[in-house]
């Protein structure tokens, strides 16, 4: 039977694709570096990871197809990827992003070394491991199971393979579940499930967000959730001695132990499980409570798709050329299934862009980008949906569109999602730091607003301490689409978010059931929004005389400090009395907000106004004051300015 649904699909390929490519594949570690694997120490270590079976599981839940000119691309990055030998030096802090570790993966752009190889990725990995035995404080030493998983891009399975080694290698177990959403990997450290060996003792996911197909990271959790600024830190100091240790060949003993076992998980579908019965039981228990409605999702080709369905036809490529035909059916079954929509009754069809390709061809996959949210928009229209959905590439953030074609994201997103909380509990909102145009509405509803700083980490970690002192937080959100809540352990999770409108419009139904998205665009009217809003960043040239062998930082809270003495001698601008990061005024009906990035020599600005005048006016303050340090780059400024 497997041997005829083999013949069946490799006859519906050749019919559709005709002559292509044999080295069409998105995962050149299994095809362009087959020769390699015989020279690279690290390779060879890989094939002993797991039985041939598993490995054929995984690499087929993770495969999918790409054109000539993308796999020319995937082989060089595969060959490639290897160049850095492990006994260069890396600075490894050099790859610390806030809470994540991001880096590049792909060679081929100019002035973008690859520093995130395989070696460094399985130091880290290892250096993870060792760090979580730590912080379960076991008594002696005990083996680990860790959950890893990737978005689509084009290097996340070579990375998920170093990853796999360095904890296999120290002696732990690994879950690997292929292709898979951020907080689906968080949410693996909580789900009960003997069958599946969960919960897990931490989790890694492979990802980079919304960046270029070149980059790549990684972000950690335990059950207590996301890894902080400070663990980062520490796992990239581990990291870098197990990587010199490695080079001197320390860790031989390690090389000698016994090595952990790999596992592969369908973690995707009992995650997708959950948000079905959360929906179903906001409806009484309606088994299918959004039927009749019509609903797009636009995945961008990330890790997205599975909201409606993972479709089979992009994994007949691999699938023939893999001449494994005894895995079609259990393939099949995996792939061909409806996971979150369809259960619930929704119709699915115009839903766009859910196969998985690392290249993007697209469009940027992040609710934040105009061409991202014009195409979701136009597959509303198009499809004449009651609702289209939108997600960035690891599922972490999300948008929606209404039946008219009003987008539901920044501020629009974060007003809708507190209405629908102050709906259930009074509570305080914690947001971030360039929001406070919804803060009426929120008092309008019975809630309170609290600004924080910007990052998503750090109004979560707000909300969070907010209650334990006592002052109940329900909701932490910020303008990119990150959006947390309490009852979901904290996690950001766009695909939660979108299961709380779903609910919404589910309860809705259940009193009327011709209510279409309108439900959810009435809990927003009345929100006041600024016409202009804009963000122009500031670059400090660190090679500029003017920064005199001084840190691109020291000149950055230069630039700040002369910024907040010069708004003080105008009467028409006002400093924010509490701020935590930058500069915020108000003014002309708006306000601007100046602050030094964490890591890069770059100011971002922050505008929002009433009207392009106003915006101006706000600009034209900022540019007086920032005209004194020549080695800030205003080019953005001036074209905002002059347009």
């Amino acid at each position: 039977m497997a041997a005829l649904s083999g013949k069946i699909i490799q006859n519906a390929f050749l019919a559709q694709h005709r002559p292509q490519a044999r080295h069409s594949t998105r995962y050149p570690s299994d095809f362009c570096a087959l020769d390699t694997r015989s020279v690279h120490s690290f390779q060879e270590r890989r094939l002993r990871l797991a039985g041939t079976s598993a490995k054929w599981l995984n690499t087929i839940s993770t495969a999918w197809i790409s054109s000539s000119k993308q796999a020319y691309i995937s082989c060089n990055a595969a060959q490639g990827s290897s160049v850095v030998s492990s006994s260069a030096k890396v600075d490894f802090l050099k790859l610390q992003n806030g809470s994540d570790i991001r880096g590049v993966a792909v060679g081929g752009v100019e002035g973008e070394p690859v520093n995130l190889t395989e070696p460094v990725t399985e130091a880290i990995a290892s250096a993870f491991a060792a760090w979580l035995l730590n912080k379960k404080k076991a008594d002696g030493w005990r083996r680990l199971r860790i959950s890893v998983g990737h978005d689509s891009r084009i290097s996340a399975h070579k990375l998920q393979d170093a990853v796999t080694l360095g904890i296999t290698t120290a002696g732990h177990d690994v879950l690997q579940f292929g292709l898979a959403s951020t907080p689906a990997m968080f949410n693996s450290t909580l789900t009960e499930d003997e069958i599946n060996h969960l919960p897990v003792d931490g989790a890694i996911m492979i990802t980079a967000s919304h960046l270029p197909y070149n980059r790549n990271g990684l972000k950690f959790f335990t059950s207590a959730g996301g890894l902080n600024k400070a663990d980062i830190k520490d796992i990239l100091e581990r990291a870098s001695r197990i990587y010199e240790d490695s080079s001197h060949g320390s860790t031989q003993e390690l090389e000698q132990a016994s090595k952990g076992e790999v596992s592969n998980v369908d973690y995707m579908s009992i995650y997708a499980s959950d948000l079905v019965k959360a929906v179903r039981k906001s409806a009484g228990n309606k088994e299918k409570p959004l039927e009749g409605l019509h609903i797009v999702v636009d995945a961008g080709n990330g890790a997205g798709g599975f909201f409606v369905v993972i479709p089979l036809l992009p994994y007949l490529h691999y699938l023939f050329l893999s001449n494994a035909p005894f895995l079609v059916l259990e393939l099949m079954l995996f792939l061909d299934q409806d996971k979150v929509l369809k259960p619930l009754g929704a119709i699915t069809t115009g839903s766009q862009f859910l196969e998985p390709d690392g290249m993007f061809p697209n469009h940027i996959p992040n609710p934040e980008d105009k061409t991202a949210m014009k195409a979701i928009t136009q597959a509303v229209a198009d499809n004449k949906a009651d609702l289209g959905i939108i997600f960035d590439t690891d599922v972490d953030r999300s948008a929606a569109v209404d039946s008219s074609g009003r987008e539901l994201n920044r501020n629009r997103l974060i007003a809708l999602m507190s209405a629908i909380v102050l709906e259930e509990v009074f509570v305080r909102l914690v947001l971030c730091s360039i929001c406070l145009s919804v803060a009426h509405l929120f008092y309008d509803k019975g809630g309170k607003h609290h600004r924080f700083k910007r990052g998503y980490k750090n109004v979560i970690d707000e909300a969070i301490r907010l209650n334990t002192i006592g002052e109940e937080s329900h909701l932490a959100m910020e303008t990119s689409g990150h959006g947390a809540l309490k009852e979901n352990h904290w996690l950001d999770d766009g695909a939660y978010l979108m299961v709380k409108l779903l609910n919404k419009l589910a309860a809705a139904r259940i009193l009327n059931p011709n209510v279409g998205s309108k439900v959810l665009t009435d809990l927003v009217e009345g929100l006041e929004e600024a016409s202009v809003t804009v963000e122009i960043r500031l670059k400090i040239d660190q090679n500029h005389a003017d920064l005199k062998g001084g840190s691109f930082r020291d000149y950055g809270e230069a630039v700040l400090k002369h910024l907040e003495n010069s708004i003080s001698k105008d009467e028409h601008l006002c400093k924010a009395p509490k701020n935590y990061e930058g500069v915020r005024v108000s003014g002309y009906g708006g306000w601007f907000l100046l602050r030094l990035s964490l890591h890069d020599p770059v100011l971002p600005l922050n505008i929002e106004a009433p009207s392009k005048d106003d915006a101006i006016k706000l600009g034209l303050a900022v540019l007086t004051a920032v005209s004194e340090f020549p080695a800030l780059d205003i080019t953005a400024l001036n074209k905002f300015l002059q347009q």
